[in-house]
């Protein structure tokens, strides 16, 4: 992927204005570009036909009716959108009523979605492939402070538990700092059989968590597998594939992995998220790769959520250009402005065309 496409979407009252990022991935679990762009069609239909006296509230109600929706497919009428799913651009519209609701407010987005927010986020740092791992580039991650470092593995498809891959997971595992651990993303590549003998090849190296081990996620292999493995077991884009709503405490790993723009919306993850942790499960939100505009407001979601965690949002510098300045880390963790809104401050350009 070399470029990411999408739509910012502004709302504006009072002489504020809210940002929101649709910027879809149907491989992280959001819908297709044509099908958000019908959703964002619908949604700017409503806002034009709101009364003088209809309120922000409104909007953000039938938002919360669009993805609260658990019936059959059926046609859009004034008051619900098409049931087909559409998190990316349902996301993205509620963002920027609730950065525009906090705007107005005078208060920050993360206040807004929780009474007692962080005031900062620890980052996970992003190092690529295991196999493409280098010495000097996991000692600059450490000495620009991150503590987790996520690493892709099981990208040769490989079905042995004795691999390259492993043992150069050994190796560098054997040199970090105390304090440090590595967080593995699998991205479904293994067998049962096969994730099995490399969770117990793993159990002696400090890793935080394993993301996606099953080629298919069965839960019944997963449950084997958690029950084998000291770290967490996460699911990540497996979660929206699931038949009905997502219930944390029957979930057979110990972490989930949200994504707002694929959950459906800020106050939906932040539900979902609440719902886990009172389940006794982890959470960690991570990016889209989305532009500034949703980057500074997924970090805000994850300042209102109460976990310790290294959230993966540190995918800033990724973008070779942006819609405005981004969230920096700043010693593995992401200081949060007091200012109103999300912290998102639009360049003064034409924004149209770009993402």
């Amino acid at each position: 992927m070399r470029v990411r496409e999408g739509w910012l979407i502004t709302a504006r009252a009072d002489g504020h204005t809210g940002y929101g990022d649709c910027a879809p991935m149907p491989e992280a679990g959001t819908e297709t570009p044509a099908l958000a762009e019908q959703r964002l069609a619908f949604w700017a239909d409503a806002a034009s036909r709101m009364r003088s006296g209809d309120s922000l509230e409104r909007l953000l109600d039938r938002l919360d009716a669009a993805s609260a929706q658990t019936d059959v497919p059926r046609a859009p009428t004034q008051d619900a959108p098409p049931r087909a799913a559409a998190p990316a651009a349902d996301c993205a519209v509620e963002t920027a009523l609730l950065d525009l609701s906090a705007r107005i407010a005078g208060v920050t987005l993360r206040s807004l979605l929780a009474p007692q927010p962080a005031p900062a986020i620890a980052v996970n740092a992003v190092l690529g492939s295991a196999g493409a791992l280098t010495q000097a580039r996991l000692d600059d991650a450490l000495a620009d402070g991150y503590r987790t470092l996520k690493l892709k593995v099981g990208t040769a498809r490989s079905d042995l538990g004795s691999d390259p891959e492993l043992e150069r997971l050994e190796r560098f595992a054997a040199a970090l700092p105390a304090g440090a651990a590595l967080r593995l993303d699998a991205n479904g590549a293994w067998s049962p059989a096969a994730a099995r003998r490399i969770v117990e090849r793993l159990q002696a190296l400090p890793i935080e968590s394993l993301e996606e081990p099953l080629r298919c996620p069965d839960d019944t292999a997963l449950a084997v597998l958690q029950r084998l493995a000291p770290f967490a077991l996460a699911l990540d884009e497996s979660l929206h594939g699931r038949a009905g709503p997502i219930d944390p405490a029957r979930l057979p790993v110990r972490r989930l992995v949200l994504k707002p723009g694929a959950v459906g919306g800020l106050r939906a993850t932040h539900r979902l998220a609440e719902r886990a942790i009172a389940a006794g499960r982890e959470v960690v939100v991570t990016s889209l790769i989305e532009s500034a505009a949703g980057l500074w407001a997924t970090a805000q979601l994850a300042a209102a959520i109460d976990t310790p965690l290294a959230h993966g949002l540190a995918t800033a510098a990724w973008l070779a250009e942006d819609l405005g300045p981004s969230p920096r880390p700043e010693s593995g963790r992401i200081l949060l402005p007091d200012t109103p809104g999300s912290g998102f401050v639009a360049e003064d350009r034409d924004l149209r065309q770009r993402v």
